[in-house]
């Protein structure tokens, strides 16, 4: 856990879009956000921008996070999460673990089901018949992970997998490498967020959220699993400023950037637009369920006055639960 985290406070990462950037920018703003002192840095995996135009440019995920680990210090890093569908999970186990090392220890393995079926298509990867059988993929997945993490032996028993006496060595530094599962399907992926997570992301408003959770832990009472060690985490796309409107400005400003049609985000509840205190609110209102980390998308152009204010102001008035009228 983080300083922050021991200290009772919220726990704030960094999700940077790989989308409509230069490396140079992107490596920035991943910079800035470790002088800072958030807790971690994500970035997406994607190989088509999921925003406007899906040919802007964009990184791949794994090869970021390693550029990252290097360039960074203190942050911990994870994708966002990673697709399960284009990658083996031997080699995500041994992707991570890599990084953990070239990190000193920092590296967290985020991965979901994967959705976005264009940049399958286009890159040949398999889809599955629909996403119930890329949340069986999943289910197969990460217990593989986790057993490679820990440092024990994976070998298949049919299935999607055909792992034959697999280990990973060197291990990873850290003695247990964190899991985030992303998603709030609540049949499969609630499922194995309970029996394999030590974080879960989700999104939606807190009464969306709040009934997703009540779903987790009554499969972490199935599964004989305390709820209470799994982190809960809020992802969520935030814009501040000083006033209302000028953060409605600077919103504009981004949308215009990554080529998005205004009207395909008019009910997209996780764009938190406004002043401090709003955004205060609006944290307090999760964490009154129990959700004390919030995964902060941050797309291109970075906004450094955002990052700023989400550490130096809303962070502070969040722990203290003190939001000027």
């Amino acid at each position: 856990m983080s300083p922050q985290a021991d200290a009772g406070g919220i726990r704030l990462g960094v999700a940077l879009w790989s989308q409509a950037s230069g490396w140079p920018e992107f490596l920035d703003a991943a910079r800035r956000a470790d002088r800072l002192g958030f807790d971690h840095v994500w970035t997406w995996d994607h190989l088509y921008a999921i925003f406007g135009d899906p040919h802007q440019p964009i990184f791949e995920g794994y090869a970021a996070l390693a550029a990252l680990a290097q360039a960074t210090e203190r942050t911990r890093l994870g994708l966002f999460v990673g697709a399960n569908t284009f990658r083996n999970p031997g080699l995500v186990a041994k992707s991570v673990t890599t990084i953990d090392h070239i990190s000193g220890g920092r590296a967290i393995l985020g991965i979901g089901g994967a959705w976005f079926e264009l940049e399958h298509h286009a890159f040949g990867f398999d889809f599955g018949t629909g996403f119930g059988q890329r949340l069986d993929w999943l289910g197969e997945a990460v217990p593989a992970i986790r057993t490679l993490l820990d440092g024990g032996e994976v070998t298949s028993e049919g299935g999607r997998y055909a792992f034959d006496h697999l280990r990973l060595a060197p291990p990873p530094v850290q003695p247990h490498l964190p899991i985030m599962v992303g998603g709030g399907g609540e049949r499969k992926t609630l499922r194995i967020v309970a029996g394999y997570a030590d974080i879960w992301n989700v999104f939606g408003m807190p009464d969306t959220v709040a009934h997703k959770d009540a779903v987790l832990r009554a499969h972490c009472a199935e599964l004989g699993r305390d709820p209470a060690t799994i982190e809960r985490s809020v992802g969520c796309k935030v814009v501040i400023r000083s006033t209302e409107a000028a953060a409605r400005a600077q919103y504009e400003a981004i949308v215009r950037h990554n080529r998005i049609e205004p009207a395909r985000l008019a009910d997209d509840v996780t764009w938190w637009v406004g002043t401090p205190e709003q955004i205060a609110r609006t944290m307090l209102a999760y964490r009154a369920i129990g959700f004390d980390t919030f995964l902060c998308e941050t797309p291109a152009p970075y906004d450094a006055e955002t990052m700023e204010t989400l550490i130096d102001v809303v962070k502070p008035m969040v722990d203290r639960a003190e939001v000027p009228a």
